[in-house]
């Protein structure tokens, strides 16, 4: 694990006007610390509340290495208010149907594991929507895992009682 005095020295290195990043990654793969492409970023859209919503992805994040060498897939949700579903796609090329397993949790959480060969994947994907427990599809082609859920009407959500 990577020391605060480590990750000044990167970052001084890194902020110098002429850094060259791909000596820098290699400097971390031969520490031994990582294997396999480093990568973070995040995407910002707009909610459908018109607020800015900002997620991360990458198998680095800015707080911490990765302890193990499995790679975090880049992760799109998308939402159709019209069709009322939740869409999650997930790519994660070099492996196979067979070798994809997803867990739906009960804390609104969606867990997608894969692992052929040195390919390995990872991610938890929160989920922010009411979706029906009973709607879940999955496709997967050419590296694309699809996940489609059905959105939870709010108006079904309770039992309207007659007072007499």
């Amino acid at each position: 694990m990577f020391h605060d005095d480590e990750f000044n020295r990167i970052f001084e290195q890194m902020s110098s006007s002429f850094v060259n990043l791909d000596d820098v990654f290699e400097m971390l793969k031969n520490a031994g610390t990582i294997s396999g492409p480093v990568f973070y970023g995040y995407t910002m859209t707009t909610g459908p509340d018109g607020k800015p919503v900002v997620q991360e992805y990458g198998n680095v994040k800015p707080d911490m290495l990765p302890t193990e060498n499995k790679r975090e897939p880049l992760i799109d949700t998308l939402v159709d208010e019209k069709e009322k579903t939740l869409k999650i796609i997930a790519e994660m090329p070099g492996v196979e149907k067979k070798d994809v397993n997803v867990v739906v949790g009960v804390d609104k959480v969606i867990h997608i594991d894969a692992e052929r060969g040195e390919k390995k994947y990872h991610v938890k994907v929160p989920i922010k929507h009411d979706v029906d427990a009973e709607s879940p599809k999955a496709t997967y082609k050419n590296g694309i895992l699809e996940l489609t859920f059905k959105l939870e009407d709010e108006k079904s959500k309770g039992k309207a009682i007659d007072v007499l």
